[in-house]
């Protein structure tokens, strides 16, 4: 899927918290919510938020940031954005007072409870944004993928998993890890480690906090230009969970159950979870739900983890705002890349399977993306 839609992909994931391109509700002005990725291995990019010491006090109820009207109630300590519209043309300086670039990992956690002490990476997506040009660029990594994994050598003389077991032996559950930034920050060490991709930001969302939010706006319906079998791990079938080509309406539960379904491959579970996203994003849009996003994101505020603080999310709302269609890409790395295998794992103690690649051929796509240069040819 290349250059589909004009609305960001960092949108799309970001809407899960109730953001739109018009409106956010976020924590406590430049402080982020949880630990962020102060590691030596990764990059600093100044932000709005970096230059400013503390949160606005209590006192001061309307200020200007970036290109914004910040609203802050003392009784919530939640901050409502509104974001006014830019004109989307090239510049010699960052729009939106952002910085020039920024890099986003963006988790989706299969922890079911309602804390983030445990939970593998179900989802990966960097997401690369240029304040200047604008543009942005969106890659996703497949979850089975087998990589070395820095840091965490003597737990159980663990090296190396599935990728998406750095973000599970990252949280404070597990006590594997010390470094910055826990489950994500050892997920972004992992990336940086085998591909040399380095993000400044993280945001991870839960499997406990989709259900809720897709329940909450009623449902979504999403259109399936072939017929899907949702009834993998169920010992007995389900004729509902056979869907016909068409459009069906998912409730939150059916919806997490196409998203984590992963027949015949991972891949798989990646495009349905692009056309759940799509369908989120297309409910959370229409004109009746955008007046409701506000209390969304009160009710949901607490069940996400991010380092983005009030003004990293002001820039990338604003920045959204300005990036014309035709400068948004975003894709899987090729499916033909990856080989799968057995290995042996040795955290769980079984045999399990996994995809194998070139990471040399991997590095060279990452080393591209990072430096604003989409690394697949145009269809």
């Amino acid at each position: 899927m290349r250059n589909q839609n004009p609305v960001l992909w960092v949108i799309l994931i970001i809407a899960l918290v109730g953001l739109s391109l018009s409106m956010a509700v976020f924590y406590k002005g430049n402080k982020p919510l949880v630990p962020s990725l102060d590691m030596p291995t990764l990059k600093s990019t100044p932000t709005l938020g970096s230059s400013i010491a503390t949160a606005p006090p209590a006192s001061i109820t309307k200020t200007s940031i970036s290109n914004a009207a910040v609203t802050l109630t003392q009784e919530t300590g939640l901050a409502i954005l509104q974001t006014t519209q830019l004109s989307p043309t090239a510049t010699s300086h960052p729009l939106c007072n952002g910085p020039a670039t920024m890099s986003l990992l963006v988790i989706g956690s299969d922890q079911r409870g309602a804390s983030y002490l445990y939970g593998l990476a179900d989802s990966i997506y960097v997401i690369y944004i240029d304040f200047t040009i604008p543009k942005m660029m969106i890659l996703d990594f497949p979850r089975d993928l087998w990589v070395e994994i820095p840091g965490i050598s003597d737990h159980h003389g663990i090296t190396h998993g599935k990728i998406n077991q750095a973000y599970l032996f990252g949280n404070p559950g597990m006590g594997y890890y010390d470094g910055s930034g826990e489950g994500p920050g050892l997920l972004a060490l992992t990336l940086d480690h085998n591909f040399g991709l380095r993000v400044d930001h993280y945001l991870a969302i839960d499997m406990q906090t989709f259900v809720k939010l897709i329940d909450a706006v009623g449902g979504v319906d999403v259109r399936l230009e072939a017929p899907a079998d949702l009834n993998n791990g169920f010992d007995t079938p389900d004729p509902t969970l056979i869907l016909s080509e068409g459009i069906h309406h998912l409730d939150g539960e059916l919806a997490l159950i196409m998203a984590t379904n992963r027949v015949p491959s991972t891949f798989q579970r990646i495009r349905y979870q692009r056309i759940i996203l799509y369908a989120l994003r297309d409910k959370l849009l229409s004109p009746g739900m955008i007046s409701k996003i506000p209390g969304l994101v009160v009710r949901f505020i607490s069940s996400i983890r991010t380092d983005l603080n009030l003004f990293d999310i002001n820039n990338l709302i604003c920045i959204a705002k300005a990036v014309p269609k035709e400068n948004i890409q975003a894709d899987s790395f090729p499916q033909e890349m990856f080989k799968s295998n057995v290995t042996y794992d040795q955290y769980r103690n079984v045999s399990t399977l996994i995809y194998e690649a070139d990471f040399n051929q991997i590095r060279a796509i990452v080393k591209d993306f990072m430096n604003g240069i989409w690394p697949f040819p145009e269809k």
